[in-house]
Formats: structure tokens, sequence, C-alpha cells
């Protein structure tokens, strides 16, 4: 596993990092960003993405189904949450009540590399309604299923497994055998099939987001992903424009996309 995404503090500032430099140009410059807006982030791990928009004067809600991961947040936002520009919920996504367990809707939800990671998202993209303000919107950020990496297999131990690209995309059972051949562990192994089971891709994506009624506003395709900048020293790029606009070629060699959208009914 690559040493930052064991050291907290360091993960927290590269989640900052690449928000403050990157995400939120974004935003602005796309038409998503709104003064002292309110941000709901679901699945804010140690919520460096929070930090950043918290640092803008922006109130703050972070949702996390990992208790021990929001030990950390409430540890590097300790100063905000004593002075209340941020708040936390430790809960599955699919059981919260925004009114009994937020009381407020929000100007802006993000899901920074969590959309690959939510089971059934047919089902869960419509709720993302209910959390939305009038004129809000929806801020995506994520590795296409089928980009080099797009099994998270980098964070797995062992040169082998974490350094070979495609071999995600091996079919059926010939993939965890794969992975047991680099040395993964059977609990390795699950985990990596559970990545498996939700992975996206760019089209399959637009197409629940459409069924759920959101339209795009805005989209980013990124050859180096930003955050390979703060990872591995990789300066960001972005990606062709004619192989971005090829549906099946793009997702091979797209290594992470950024997405806003916005209800069908918004006007703006």
């Amino acid at each position: 596993m690559y040493e930052f995404h064991g050291d907290k503090n360091r993960y927290f500032e590269l989640t900052r990092k690449v928000t403050e430099n990157h995400i939120i140009p974004f935003l602005k410059e796309t038409g998503a960003w709104k003064e002292d807006m309110r941000v709901l982030e679901i699945g804010c791990g140690e919520a460096g993405v929070l930090k950043a928009f918290s640092d803008l004067g922006c109130q703050t809600f972070g949702i996390e189904l990992e208790e021990s991961r929001l030990g950390f947040a409430r540890q590097f936002m300790q100063a905000e949450l004593e002075a209340g520009k941020v708040a936390f919920l430790n809960k599955d996504i699919y059981d919260v009540d925004v009114q009994a367990d937020i009381g407020q809707t929000f100007d802006l939800v993000i899901l920074k590399d969590v959309i690959e990671h939510i089971p059934n998202q047919e089902m869960f993209m419509p709720q993302l309604h209910k959390f939305l303000s009038p004129g809000g919107s929806v801020f995506f950020a994520f590795p296409p299923w089928c980009m080099p990496y797009g099994g998270h297999q980098q964070v797995l131990p062992g040169k082998m497994a974490s350094k070979m690209p495609w071999y995600h995309l091996l079919p059926g059972p010939v993939y965890p055998l794969a992975l047991k051949l680099f040395g993964v562990n059977a609990s390795g192994i699950r985990t990596m099939k559970e990545i498996r089971d939700t992975g996206i891709s760019i089209n399959r994506f637009l197409r629940i987001c459409k069924k759920a009624c959101f339209k795009e506003q805005a989209r980013r395709f990124y050859l180096f992903n930003p955050v390979y900048e703060y990872k591995f020293g990789i300066k960001p790029r972005r990606q062709n424009a004619i192989i971005a606009n090829i549906p099946w070629l793009r997702d091979f060699v797209t290594m992470g996309v950024y997405f806003v959208v916005v209800p069908e009914s918004n006007t703006h």
C-alpha cells in the first residue's frame, strides 16, 4: 500500500491541496461556485476536501460511513467544529434522513472518489435530489473503471499487484486468480472484487445521471489526474479533446474525470 494512505496527516493535506488548487477553481470556472455556500461531502473521510471549502468561508457538513476516519476528521477540523463551521454524521448514506439527521439542504454536494465505491448507483443517484437546495449542484470526481488503475490496485502491497495496469479487467474468476498469483491475501481479494462490483465508466455514469433526472453542466477529463501531483509528483494533464469525445476509447486512457451535474428542473 502507498504510504500516504496510512499517513492520515499527509492524506488530509493532500486532499486539501487538490481541492484548493484544482476542484475549487473548476467549480468557479464552471459556474457552480457561490459565496458563503453550504457544502455537503458524501464520503468525507478525514475531511481534507471540506477544510479547503471551510477556509473560504463555506458552511460544511460531512457524511462518512467509517467512524475511525471521522475520528481523524474531528481532530483535523477541531477549530472549525468549535466554531460551528463544520459538522459530521457517521451513517450509511442510504439510511440518512435529511431533516432528522441534518436539518438543512445544500448548495453543493461533493462526491470525490466515492461514487465508484457506492453499491447500486442506479438507486443511489436519485436520492441526491433530497440533499440539494434550489439551484444546487453536485460535483463528482472519479477514475473511470477501464483506466489503467481503475481497479484501485495501486493500493495493494507488492510490486506486481500494485503496478500492473488493466489486469482488473480480466474476465470472471481470472481476476481473483491473478490477484492470488501476485500475492494478495483473501481479504485483499475480497476488497478488490467489491471495487470491481461498483466500478463505473463515463458512459454508465452519464446514463445513470440522465435516468436520475440530472443534466450535465460541466466536465473535465484528465490524462493525468490532478491528485497524482501530490501522490506521485506527476503534473496534471488534461485529456486530448479528440480522445475525450470518443466514448469507448476515453475510458481506457482517462485517469480522472470531473463532472458538475444539476437537477433537470434547474434553470441556471
